[in-house]
């Protein structure tokens, strides 16, 4: 339950710790059909479904928020288009592509699907997508067209908007074949085309979303965009990504940024310190310490990280509510596939819930931890997601 409810928190904090807690409304005021997904959270969840999307697609907020994106995928989405938009994230990219996905009702739609990453100014790490839906609507000049649309909407079919909205009835002796405005055959299962006029409406409502989220970041003291603006990331989306699929509370620190600062922060390291994810990135793991923390601990932590090896020391820490716990802290050099260090990872163990989990032991399930974010960070790295910048390769 406890897990439930912090996830549950994470999803509502995603927006409105960056935002502000009016964005919500800004964003119930645009009428077209978005997502907003947020892939610093574990599964890279939807946090956002606007009003236009939920009518869209037959579901309730409650139903969608949480759930990954492939949840609106059925049986004929095409495999290769939900390939390009897995690497279109990964690689911080804008998408824009048709595709079939499925309503509540299980009734299928064309949609011209425009995606955009929202990068953080500061740092220029991606914080957000945003997936606008267009309807790809389907010209209906031909009177044989429209006898058909007349004739499936009078059987309680749904078609207008989707070319591939066709389902059999005894009742109708139908073949799967309509005549286009042009006169040319058109096959129910062809995909989707997009027109000008649609096109230019999801770039036009990526621009208005863009322009609130700027508006509310801009009250938190913060600064988005949908261009990186020069700072480029260690983390690349991929690897926040599967980052995110390790359960363990870690934090990842850059050791090449002038402070040393965290890069990433698992959804368990949250829970365990009481801090948000916004609260948390771009500071020195110093921020735990407090008036009782032992200065010798904190050296001992020192000497391991310069020394490039692991240690693990146990330190007083604090968390945001100022309560302290014991902390039995792992860190780890992580190196990519060059060989060099990218990052350092600490792990961290709760002294007082250590003997809640009566399978692996607290150093197991550390080692765990480090060996699972070293996997991540050199296959990515080896597969050109996350390397080494020059400074890197020369030190």
């Amino acid at each position: 339950m406890g897990s439930e409810l912090g996830t549950h928190s994470s999803i509502h904090q995603s927006l409105t710790n960056r935002y502000s807690d009016w964005i919500h409304e800004a964003l119930d005021e645009l009428p077209e059909n978005f997502l907003i997904t947020d892939p610093c959270l574990s599964g890279h969840p939807i946090v956002y479904a606007s009003k236009g999307f939920l009518n869209m697609s037959g579901y309730s907020r409650d139903e969608i928020i949480g759930k990954n994106g492939r949840f609106f995928q059925g049986p004929d989405t095409d495999r290769g288009s939900v390939l390009q938009i897995r690497e279109a994230i990964g690689e911080d990219k804008t998408l824009q592509i048709s595709l079939l996905n499925y309503r509540k009702n299980g009734t299928p739609i064309w949609i011209l699907f425009h995606l955009c990453p929202v990068f953080s100014e500061q740092d220029g790490r991606v914080v957000h997508f945003i997936g606008v839906q267009v309807p790809i609507s389907k010209d209906s000049g031909s009177s044989h067209f429209r006898s058909i649309t007349r004739s499936l909407s009078n059987n309680g079919f749904l078609y207008g908007v989707c070319r591939k909205e066709v389902y059999k009835d005894p009742s109708i002796d139908l073949d799967l074949t309509f005549v286009d405005s042009d006169n040319r055959g058109l096959q129910a299962d062809e995909p989707g085309e997009a027109r000008e006029h649609e096109k230019e409406k999801a770039i036009s409502t990526i621009n208005n979303i863009l322009s609130k989220l700027a508006h509310y970041s801009k009250l938190m003291g913060g600064a988005v965009s949908g261009e990186r603006c020069g700072f480029v990331s260690p983390l690349s989306t991929s690897l926040t990504i599967a980052l995110g699929r390790i359960k363990q509370s870690f934090v990842l620190t850059d050791p090449h940024s002038p402070d040393m600062s965290i890069v990433y922060a698992s959804d368990a390291f949250l829970t365990l310190t009481g801090y948000s994810r916004h609260e948390v990135l771009g500071r020195n793991c110093r921020f735990l310490q407090g008036p009782f923390t032992d200065v010798e601990d904190v050296q001992k932590i020192r000497e391991g990280i310069q020394s490039g090896k692991p240690c693990t020391v146990r330190i007083l820490n604090y968390r945001k509510d100022t309560t302290s716990f014991w902390n039995s802290l792992h860190i780890s050099p992580v190196r990519n596939s060059f060989g060099k260090v990218s990052f350092f990872v600490g792990v961290q163990l709760d002294e007082a819930s250590m003997n809640e989990d009566q399978g692996l032991s607290s150093q197991m399930r550390q080692l765990g931890a480090v060996g699972a974010v070293k996997v991540a960070v050199r296959s990515l790295s080896g597969a050109g997601h996350v390397g080494p910048s020059k400074s890197q390769l020369s030190s």
